[in-house]
């Protein structure tokens, strides 16, 4: 590289989906200097619709969009409901059960990521961060072997240099650069499977306040995801496993209207639909071989993060967490490089592990929810077993799914609650949703924990309003690393 010619940054990052916009976000926040690259011209479409708890409220208040993401009209997701395993009937669960996730902070969103993903790319602008999209790289540059900038090509088809003291992967899982931190992209043996999807509208909803859950259904050949985006668009898709794949061949319209026909839940969501035709939802398209993850996260240099790095089944709705959550860890390990606090093989051994761990429990948890011979009480004990907790089976789902699991404080909201009428709006909050859920007969509040989960509900949320609540926070591994008091870099842990 002619370092003479080349522009230098702290960081660059190549993707502007969540993962590149996390990433790139808090880094700007930390004082560096970042330039983004995006390949496309936003908005552009994307699957990935349904957000858990922790990416709204935990990193999306890190990144200041918290209020934006509420203007912005997307549909309210109180939890899941699942037609799955030996229970004749769905069942339901609930955010506002887990003490982590209660008050405000019991709900997700269902979103077009569209307009999701513009949302987080504006805000990266807003705080420093210099974006450039339809910019394609090319190939990265090296000392030795460390990582030490870029060569893309403009949107004036001009190629051009970047001189970095990091670059980050967040292009995805079709990446042409991932391969340059060593290593290799391992596929699941366990799912490999295909998904086939389209979207509709003037599908049905369920009945309040489960009409902005997601709901998932499992049949003979595989199971489906039916997601409320508004009030009249639903995305629906069908998954199946590869020795099933000729199901799907052909017509894709019509190899997704007989799946549709084997399952008799969604047929009957989409008895009055239509199916969109135009437009960026008009396409039925295609996925396959999406559950992988790298033998190698980071180099000297450089770091994956999001798809880049792995993904897994999409059953939970965990792909925009994982991404977004390791836009948080490698965000702290280069504000902690940057900084002279920490050094880097300290600081992304941190990131890889948290990293890891996340991407397990998901996996783990998943193999065993695949398995039908079990009802919802079961798959809770399961999580409860993954995720080795304390807290009651139901929790642990519950904190499992809505991305809460890892304990890390900045992803549970912890800090919302500022004062004594906010603390009493949260805990009335909690309780009314309860009742509400009740009324609905949803099974997890038929659970006699809920009493004292409500309690500790409470005492979590007072910790919060009382600006304690990161004050004991562990590491996780031996040795390891702390969340910083401001959430966007490490600490060593005071013994």
């Amino acid at each position: 590289m002619n370092t003479a010619t080349a522009e230098e940054f702290d960081l660059v990052v190549v993707g502007g989906g969540p993962s590149g916009t996390t990433l790139a976000t808090l880094v700007a926040q930390g004082g560096h200097r970042v330039l983004l690259l995006e390949k496309e011209r936003f908005p552009r479409y994307q699957i990935g619709e349904s957000l858990l708890p922790a990416t709204v409220h935990g990193i999306g208040k890190l990144l200041g969009v918290t209020e934006e993401l509420e203007k912005a009209g997307f549909t309210r997701k109180l939890g899941g409901t699942f037609r799955w395993g030996t229970n004749p009937e769905p069942w339901t669960f609930t955010f506002a059960i887990s003490p982590k996730l209660a008050g405000p902070t019991s709900h997700a969103y269902q979103v077009e990521r569209m307009k999701f993903d513009k949302i987080l790319l504006d805000n990266a602008r807003r705080v420093g961060v210099e974006v450039r999209e339809e910019c394609s790289v090319n190939d990265i540059t090296k000392d030795g072997d460390r990582v030490t900038g870029l060569r893309y090509t403009a949107a004036d088809g001009a190629v051009r240099e970047v001189a970095a003291k990091f670059v980050a992967d967040a292009s995805g899982n079709r990446s042409r650069i991932y391969k340059n931190v060593g290593g290799k992209r391992v596929y699941s043996k366990f799912f490999q499977n295909v998904a086939l999807f389209g979207y509709f509208e003037g599908g049905k909803r369920l009945s309040a306040p489960r009409s902005g859950n997601i709901f998932s259904a499992a049949f003979d050949d595989g199971w489906f995801w039916y997601i409320p985006l508004t009030e009249k668009l639903t995305s629906v898709g069908a998954v199946v496993a590869r020795e099933r794949a000729d199901q799907i061949q052909g017509d894709p319209e019509k190899a997704l209207l007989k799946l549709v026909d084997r399952c008799p839940e969604i047929r009957d969501l989409l008895s009055e639909a239509t199916r969109v035709t135009e437009g960026p939802y008009g396409e039925i398209r295609v996925r396959k071989d999406y559950s992988y993850c790298g033998t190698e996260f980071w180099s000297p240099g450089m770091m994956l993060v999001g798809d880049a790095a792995c993904f897994v089944d999409p059953v939970f709705s965990s792909g925009v967490h994982l991404a977004t959550y390791s836009g948080l860890l490698a965000a702290r390990s280069v504000n902690s490089v940057l900084a002279g606090e920490i050094d880097e093989e300290r600081s992304f051994a941190e990131f890889e592990k948290r990293y890891r761990r996340e991407y397990a429990l998901f996996y783990e948890f998943l193999v065993g929810f695949y398995d039908m011979h079990h009802d919802e009480q079961s798959y809770f004990w399961q999580a409860k077993k993954v995720t080795n907790t304390g807290s009651a089976s139901a929790e642990a789902f519950v904190e499992l799914v809505g991305g809460a699991a890892s304990g890390d404080s900045s992803l549970v909201g912890m800090r919302l609650e500022r004062s004594a009428g906010e603390l009493a709006a949260a805990v009335d909050s909690v309780s009314a949703q309860a009742r509400r859920d009740g009324e609905q007969n949803a099974p997890l509040f038929k659970s006699a924990i809920v009493g004292e989960v409500m309690q500790e509900s409470a005492r979590v949320q007072a910790r919060a309003a009382l600006g304690d609540a990161l004050s004991d926070e562990k590491p996780l591994f031996e040795g390891g690393l702390v969340p910083s008091g401001d959430g966007i870099s490490w600490a060593v842990p005071v013994s």
